[in-house]
């Protein structure tokens, strides 16, 4: 992981969340996923030098990173997803695309259901943001309790974590991300909620909307992810409207650390595309305020 750049720090909705921007282009977003310690950096680092001509926009989730946490007041996704809008008005950004890991991707799917002219294309990764059947995949919250259970959170629990579900070839996995991991997950505020299911959000099924997600999404898939198979990539890319899946081949739940350049020219391709980015028909009408996601079980990564 290269080093950190500073960033700025945007007060939305009483809260101030890091953000970090690099380059010039076209507005994209980056939101990191929702495991211990993660942040955007974290998740993107190596992402970034292999996509340039873009105005890369890396933001810190409440709750993650150096934001700050405020207690959810709704379901998981849709609390991240009022920021990330809020963020957007502050930051004076109408329109961007939006390249996505685990529960960032989630919360890029809400919002491109909920206001669609806000999202041009979406690159998501991991995510899983309904219940579409299948055998479940790993408890994001189970891997969480595991990590902040017992004598709590240690630099071996992180390296053990992010080598069992993370990362296909853990020889490969550098000390520094152990590192920075660890040290975000043991600050006083994620401590504090680390396993507190109602103060980071319950979590919630995006099912009922994901009819309404017009903008073009690529699923780039580790092959091996143990959160989210393939199996349920691909059930995924039914659901969505415009939905395209890559897999790379020999990486786990976060191949944009694993294979940077590989998951990049696969990521810059697809956003650069010239075809429209709203694939509903003209007549089709907005979406419906009454449609709603729902609280559930396992649609927390």
């Amino acid at each position: 992981m290269t080093a950190s750049i500073a960033g700025t720090w945007h007060t939305v909705l009483g809260s101030a969340l890091r953000v970090r921007t690099i380059g010039e282009g076209a507005p994209t977003v980056l939101l990191h996923g929702g495991g211990p310690g993660c942040s955007a950096w974290t998740d993107f680092a190596a992402l970034v030098p292999e996509l340039p001509g873009r105005r890369l926009v890396l933001v810190d989730l409440p709750q993650y990173g150096d934001s700050d946490a405020p207690r959810a007041d709704r379901p998981l996704f849709s609390f991240h997803a009022r920021y990330v809008m809020a963020l957007l008005d502050d930051l004076g950004i109408r329109r961007a695309d939006f390249v996505c890991q685990s529960l960032g991707g989630a919360v890029a799917l809400l919002i491109a259901a909920r206001a669609p002219h806000r999202v041009g294309r979406v690159v998501l990764t991991g995510s899983r943001p309904a219940d579409l059947g299948g055998a479940p995949g790993a408890s994001g919250a189970e891997v969480r309790a595991a990590y902040y259970g017992g004598d709590g959170p240690t630099p071996d629990k992180m390296r053990d974590l992010i080598r069992h579900y993370e990362w296909n070839d853990p020889t490969m996995l550098p000390e520094a991300t152990v590192f920075e991991r660890f040290r975000n997950s043991v600050k006083l505020d994620a401590l504090a909620l680390g396993t507190d299911m109602e103060g980071r959000g319950r979590p919630e099924d995006l099912g009922p909307l994901l009819p309404e997600v017009a903008a073009p999404v690529l699923l780039l898939w580790g092959s091996a992810d143990p959160f989210a198979g393939v199996d349920y990539a691909a059930r995924l890319a039914a659901a969505l409207p415009a939905a395209v899946l890559e897999v790379l081949p020999d990486t786990a739940h976060h191949p944009q650390e694993e294979r940077p350049r590989d998951y990049a020219r696969l990521a810059d391709a697809f956003l650069l595309d010239p075809r429209p980015t709203d694939h509903r028909p003209a007549d089709r009408p907005s979406p419906d305020p009454r449609l709603a996601p729902v609280e559930a079980a396992r649609c927390e990564s």
